[in-house]
Parts: C-alpha cells; structure tokens; sequence
C-alpha cells in the first residue's frame, strides 16, 4: 500500500461501532428499524453496524448514491438506484461512511420522508468538522469527529480505491 497515515486502526473503528449499535439499540427499543446503506462507501460501515444492533424488527435495504468525481465534489447528487422496500411509514436509520458537505444526506433524508417515512435518522462512522451550508448540519450518531482531510478506509475512497483498508486513514502525497 502507498504511504498512509493512520488516524483509527480497525480495532478502534470496530469497538466504536459496536458502540454505536448499543446507542442505536437503546434508541429504538421494540420499533422496527430499517436500515438504508448508502452505497458504495456505506456497505462497509453498516456491515458492521448492523451486526451490533439488537433489534428483532430490523430490515435493511441501500441505495446508490454518490456526488464525487476524481477526488472532486461536483456539487450533484447521482442517485443510481432505487430501494426495493417501501419507506411508506418506516422509522429509516441512513447509514453513510462519512458526512462531509450532507448534501447526500439531505436530500436522499428529504426523498424518503417525502416518500412517506414516519422518521429517518442519520448514522456515518466519520462526521468531518466542517460547516455544511446547504446540507445536514449533524449525524444523528457519530463514530468519530474529524479534521478536514480526505480519508480511506472503512468504505472511504480514492477512485474506487482503499474502501477495503479496515482502519481510517490518509494518504501521504509525496
């Protein structure tokens, strides 16, 4: 692998995962669940997250969404899939691996409620400390706070590359 600077190795991102599924887990008590794992980068995280949730009434469905060309945010939601369950009176939790603008978030957040949703609530294992104007200002539930720097790992990429790398990390450019 090129040279990396590791931020989270994957025993701290997989312990604060089964954290969060607790939170989750508490939150929602005896309510049905449905995941929505915003794919690509998302199928990592919610993975993980779904084995740590304690809930009998889960379901779990994706979609494929994606703003990012070349390393570059284009500032335009591509949604490239649709979900196969009906989010017409589901509690959604929206699992991402990282918020950075939340535009993504927003919008496909304001798809489904419009799409009848009774709640949907957001989970990402990185949440950058950034202001977001015009997107989601939080994540309901948060791995970890980060500075500004495009990371890998955990389904965070480099044109497709690194998703795989099971810690957080980033590239050290030479």
């Amino acid at each position: 692998m090129e040279n990396i600077e590791i931020l989270k190795t994957s025993e701290e991102v997989n312990q604060r995962i089964i954290e969060l599924g607790d939170e989750i887990t508490q939150f929602y008590g005896d309510v049905p669940l449905t995941m929505i794992v915003v794919m690509n980068g998302g199928l990592f995280v919610a993975a993980k997250l779904a084995e740590a949730i304690k809930l009998e009434d889960f379901y779990i469905d994706s979609i494929a969404a994606g703003s990012y060309k070349h390393d570059v945010c284009t500032g335009t939601l591509e949604l490239r899939s649709t979900l196969k369950l009906d989010p017409r009176g589901r509690n959604i939790l929206l699992v991402d691996e990282v918020l950075d603008s939340g535009r993504t978030l927003k919008a496909i957040k304001n798809n489904l409620l419009a799409a009848g949703a009774l709640t949907v609530k957001t989970a990402v294992l990185v949440e950058k400390k950034i202001v977001r104007p015009g997107g989601i200002e939080h994540a309901d539930w948060t791995g970890f706070f980060m500075d500004d720097r495009y990371l890998i790992g955990c389904g965070m990429d480099s044109e497709e590359k690194y998703r795989n790398y099971p810690g957080i990390a980033v590239l050290i450019q030479d």
